[in-house]
């Protein structure tokens, strides 16, 4: 499939609208519940589960605030699916905590609904053939994985995991290949899409992730008392999220969108946005969970889960950065090669000592990074 020859136009980067800003407070929610959930359940199965929930939450959001880029959200018919996109996702977040216990049917059912409704809505109103024929794929994607999903909610709790494991596995596949099939893919070079407004709403979201981390270490500090071994762990825990914010909006965040606002291919650009912050965001709600553990109990020493979520959480927001620095923008990623690898030897370090030294030693190493990432 050949895509007509429409020009980008960086003017239709339109701002982010008052609209767009409350859809996302319904994933404010979303993302504290899978915090806690991951809090609550700090074993490897926890993991997986707020796993797939994360792959399930941000597809929504994603593609519902893709859809809105697409056809602008100013438009009454875009507002009013947005809005409805809202009331189900609202049900659907609340669920996340029972979602692998009692309330499977409670996640599943409106999470189809938004997924099936917003992509024939879509399907309906796209506003060209190549949006069209993408979102007829995209339909057929959806369709074979739903029997998944309903599946998953039929079986036992202890089932369920892998079903909509592999349901949420094929879903980000289809997403991250932009949902072909056999001979039909998305050609997207030249077709006009308002990449610089989907990429401030990928950062918006961004902001969100480090929002919690930011909540959650405040949470812990109230609930701790108020020691030095307190104020030593919140600073540092602190510090970390700082470094962190620094290094997706310095210079990076700004090669990143003059980048998108210029390429000839916005559609590719975004939607490869789109899948590095999916990891960019389950790194930060790691690091939400190792930093409300380690202020709570500061002086235990760490389990391998925690440890992994400790370093780990920082690696994947780092590698899926340097990801789209060398695989979009042609710039090797050294920094954040070197940054990772230094992160992996903390980790190491962290099941030989005290949980608060192992929290200095990621915060430092951070930090550092944020330093020389200075323009």
């Amino acid at each position: 499939m050949t895509a007509p020859s429409i020009q980008h136009n960086p003017k239709q980067n339109k701002e982010v609208t008052p609209l767009e800003l409350f859809f996302d407070l319904a994933f404010v929610f979303a993302v504290s519940q899978l915090s806690h959930h991951l809090l609550e359940h700090l074993s490897w199965r926890g993991a997986a589960e707020t796993l797939v929930l994360l792959l399930a939450v941000f597809t929504v959001w994603f593609t519902t605030s893709w859809t809105a880029t697409m056809i602008p959200v100013d438009e009454p018919r875009t507002r009013r699916m947005v809005l409805t996109v809202m009331l189900l996702g609202l049900f659907m977040n609340a669920s996340i905590p029972a979602a692998f216990t009692t309330s499977g049917w409670a996640f599943v059912i409106p999470f189809l609904l938004i997924h099936l409704g917003r992509t024939v809505w879509t399907l309906v109103n796209a506003p060209d053939t190549v949006f069209r024929e993408h979102y007829f794929r995209t339909l057929t994607w959806l369709i074979a994985t739903s029997p998944l999903w309903i599946a998953g909610a039929i079986v036992s709790p202890e089932a369920r995991l892998l079903w909509w494991g592999v349901a949420a596995g094929i879903d980000l596949i289809g997403r991250w290949l932009a949902h072909p099939i056999p001979g039909r893919w998305l050609h997207s070079e030249n077709v006009g899409f308002a990449g610089g407004h989907m990429l401030e709403r990928c950062q918006l979201f961004l902001i969100i992730a480090l929002g919690e981390t930011v909540l959650t270490t405040g949470t812990a500090i109230a609930a701790a008392p108020m020691t030095l071994m307190t104020v030593v762990t919140g600073t540092a825990a602190l510090a970390g999220t700082v470094a962190l914010w620094a290094l997706g909006f310095g210079r990076a965040g700004r090669f990143v969108l003059q980048y998108v606002e210029e390429t000839s291919d916005p559609v590719r650009a975004s939607r490869h946005a789109g899948n590095v912050l999916l990891v960019m965001v389950a790194g930060l709600i790691a690091v939400a969970v190792a930093n409300e553990e380690v202020i709570t109990h500061p002086h235990e020493y760490s389990s391998i889960i925690l440890s992994v979520l400790f370093c780990g959480g920082p690696i994947l927001f780092l590698l899926a950065q340097g990801w789209y620095y060398s695989h979009m923008l042609q710039v090797w990623p050294r920094m954040h090669l070197i940054g990772s690898a230094a992160l992996l030897l903390a980790g190491l370090v962290a099941m030989a000592v005290p949980l608060y030294v192992t929290l200095i030693l990621v915060g430092g190493i951070l930090t550092t990074l944020a330093i020389i990432d200075r323009p």
